[in-house]
């Protein structure tokens, strides 16, 4: 055997593992688009799936945020305006707010405020009702940490 022989056999060895490198890419490539074949349609579902989840949460998420407004002031519907109230008291624990100034803060009528307080807002138990005012009959509210 002279040189030539041994280089050519080592260029054989070369050449085989070139082919069997081949043949592995060739497998791994057919994996991979059975896999995306397969799992295309999965996608597709879960997606349609998600946008109407992000539909419905935008429906939720806009509807007690923009009250109706007239004449100037802003209707609350059902249990928006205590909601309104009880964060606007979270958010100012220290102070403690007549009907008055909760209704502007919340850009309603003060009445609104009133009935809420007189009707649903007594039984609350992080709201505290302090009487204030000739007689006791008037009333401020605050938080209670």
């Amino acid at each position: 055997m002279d040189k030539y022989d041994l280089f050519i056999q080592k260029i054989d060895h070369f050449q085989s593992l070139v082919e069997e490198k081949k043949q592995l890419q060739d497998k791994i490539a057919a994996i991979e688009q059975e896999y995306t074949e397969r799992i295309r349609p999965l996608q597709l579902e879960l997606d349609t799936i998600i946008k109407q989840l992000d539909q419905n949460l935008a429906k939720l998420e806009t509807t007690p945020a923009t009250p109706a407004t007239s004449s100037g002031y802003t209707k609350y519907g059902r249990g928006q305006l205590g909601e309104a109230i009880k964060d606007l008291l979270r958010s100012n624990p220290d102070k403690a707010f007549k009907p008055k100034e909760i209704a502007t803060a919340l850009n309603t009528k003060g009445t609104s405020v009133s009935l809420w307080f007189n009707k649903y807002g007594t039984p609350e138990n992080y709201i505290e009702r302090i009487p204030a005012g000739a007689g006791g009959k008037r009333f401020v509210y605050k938080f209670k940490g």
